[in-house]
């Protein structure tokens, strides 16, 4: 059923705290340049929230966020500033989603095992079945319209024919937790506990793995415009770049803050800009791979503990702020 529920208007001190212009903190690994505007980042509280996790842009702009404890998917329009919410099933507990080209949006339920399928246009919801222990993390969607998904728990990678409903599965292990497409359609993706990235071959399901240190955790992935993977190592407090072709780490980044920076979710604009979210300092780390220079940029508050990133067609920063149930955007500069 459609919940439809308006924006939750801030009080003054939260807009004090929520819509600013951020003093930026740039931290330079090579030659230092001039220090641009700090960009502007403003913040809603999700209503009813409990525990939101990953954004994802719809094609018509759209920002969609799956709400973990509250069992729901919600959207928020960034014209009217207002939400619309779908109870999605008690125990679903949504974690990841993603939407196709269609404007449906699909998401993974850690709490029973599923996948499913949101209509936002009729409300309708499509479930197809893992395994109850599975724990489907993280999708994303391949050229052909098939879905991959990490199973925390199941140690296996998950491939749903959208078409069929069919799912299969390849098993692996070190607990999956992030994943993305390189430009070839290898799937990558972390194993949190075992310490190492890994590919799987779509075609021959084969699995090969790329050691980013025994404790390093790592969590989210992402692809940059030049093909280019970025991981973000929880642990150790680093972003490593990862070169497809050959199956190589070619730059290990040590993030402002070192290890209490605790980087989680990734993301990479059109500019080649890449973001990563530091949960420990509660900043958002912006790093241009030209310069090699990081600029640091505070959240507002104490504690945002943003578990994930998206980025618009526009350019805008979308993240999810799990410990205040909130939505920002960082505007582009």
């Amino acid at each position: 059923m459609t919940v439809y529920c308006p924006a939750v208007p801030l009080t003054l001190r939260e807009m004090r705290t929520s819509t600013l212009l951020l003093v930026a903190l740039v931290i330079p690994l090579a030659a230092s340049s001039p220090r641009p505007d700090p960009p502007e980042i403003q913040e809603w509280p999700i209503p009813g929230a409990q525990f939101p996790l990953l954004p994802a842009v719809g094609p018509d702009g759209n920002v969609y966020v799956t709400i973990r404890f509250s069992d729901r998917i919600a959207r928020f329009d960034p014209n009217t500033r207002e939400f619309t919410q779908w109870d999605v099933g008690r125990g679903t507990q949504p974690h990841g989603l993603l939407l196709d080209a269609n404007g449906l949006v699909w998401f993974t339920g850690s709490g029973n095992g599923t996948v499913g399928r949101l209509d936002p246009r009729t409300g309708k919801i499509t479930t197809y079945r893992v395994a109850a222990t599975a724990y489907p993390h993280t999708p994303v969607m391949d050229a052909r319209g098939d879905l991959w998904f990490t199973q925390f728990q199941g140690n296996n990678i998950g491939r749903l024919d959208t078409a069929t409903g069919k799912i299969r599965e390849y098993p692996t292990k070190g607990q999956p937790y992030g994943i993305a497409l390189d430009r070839s359609g290898g799937v990558w993706f972390t194993q949190f506990i075992g310490g190492k990235v890994a590919r799987l071959d779509p075609e021959t399901g084969a699995i090969s793995e790329l050691s980013v240190g025994d404790n390093a955790r790592p969590r989210r992935m992402a692809l940059a415009p030049d093909g280019s993977l970025y991981a973000a190592l929880y642990a150790a407090g680093k972003l490593v770049r990862i070169d497809p072709a050959s199956r190589k780490i070619v730059r290990s980044y040590e993030l402002p803050g070192g290890r209490d920076s605790n980087p989680y979710a990734v993301a990479a604009d059109s500019a080649g800009r890449v973001y990563a979210s530091a949960t420990g300092t509660n900043r958002i780390l912006r790093l241009d791979p030209k310069s090699d220079e990081f600029e640091a940029i505070p959240l507002p508050g104490k504690h945002a503990m943003v578990r994930g990133l998206t980025v618009d067609r526009k350019g805008r920063l979308w993240y999810a702020a799990s410990a205040t149930s909130r939505i920002g955007v960082m505007e582009r500069r």
